[in-house]
């Protein structure tokens, strides 16, 4: 089990983040970033997960400027909560307190000052967007939402990428990751993977739609990229 951190924005304010430690340091740092739910106790075991397997691994409050502290639940009411503060969210904004995050973790002691980025759905667009924007050293994105609305920044792409798809997904449909394919398909740096028979949120473990198979391949991949790229 993590602890709680406080993490520095640059504008003075603070937000928190869920941290989990291995059991040896130094270790590469990574910043687990939420679904829309923000990063909620299924979030926070993935981040225990990566942690069990030689990661500092850090989980931050998405919504801190909207409302701190919103760890939403898988109800009707808990996604309805979410899309109205992902309505209210500054996502460049965001990406500017995940610098800040990324910075911090990196300067840590048990960090080995390498970290990656991953994250689901409203995470996986903001992975993305660290690896155009920041400086990390790896980044995977799982079913991200919104990519090809910034397929523009491309060519700033700054670290090896790993992309998991769901084949069935409403909100990453097959025309949308045949965007992002077309795009960056041909990078050399970028990894691109499909799931079939798979939906949106494949790897949630305990919850719908929930796919042990794929969430199992996925986070083998997963793993493997980060292990090799971040120790």
């Amino acid at each position: 089990m993590g602890e709680e951190i406080r993490v520095k924005a640059a504008d003075g304010g603070t937000f928190a983040g869920y941290l989990a430690l291995p059991a040896r340091t130094p270790a590469p740092g990574l910043i687990v970033l939420p679904e829309i739910f923000n990063s909620n106790p299924h979030i926070r075991s993935v981040a225990d997960g990566y942690a069990a397997d030689g990661f500092v691994a850090l989980a931050p409050d998405v919504y801190w400027r909207q409302e701190a502290g919103s760890y939403l639940p898988y109800t009707d009411e808990g996604r309805a909560k979410a899309y109205a503060l992902r309505a209210r969210m500054d996502t460049d904004q965001f990406v500017r307190d995940l610098a800040d995050a990324i910075a911090m973790l990196r300067a840590r002691p048990d960090c080995n000052g390498k970290v990656g980025v991953m994250g689901f759905c409203l995470g996986g667009l903001l992975a993305w967007l660290a690896g155009t924007r920041l400086p990390v050293d790896a980044a995977v994105s799982y079913y991200g939402v919104q990519i090809d609305q910034y397929l523009g920044e491309a060519d700033r792409l700054g670290c090896p990428l790993l992309m998991h798809f769901a084949e069935n997904d409403p909100h990453v449909p097959p025309p949308t990751v045949a965007a992002i394919e077309a795009r960056l398909g041909g990078l050399s740096n970028v990894s691109i993977h499909h799931y079939p028979g798979t939906e949106h949120g494949f790897n949630r473990h305990g919850y719908p739609p929930y796919n042990e198979a794929a969430a199992a391949l996925a986070r083998q991949r997963t793993l493997a990229h980060f292990r090799s790229l971040l120790s």
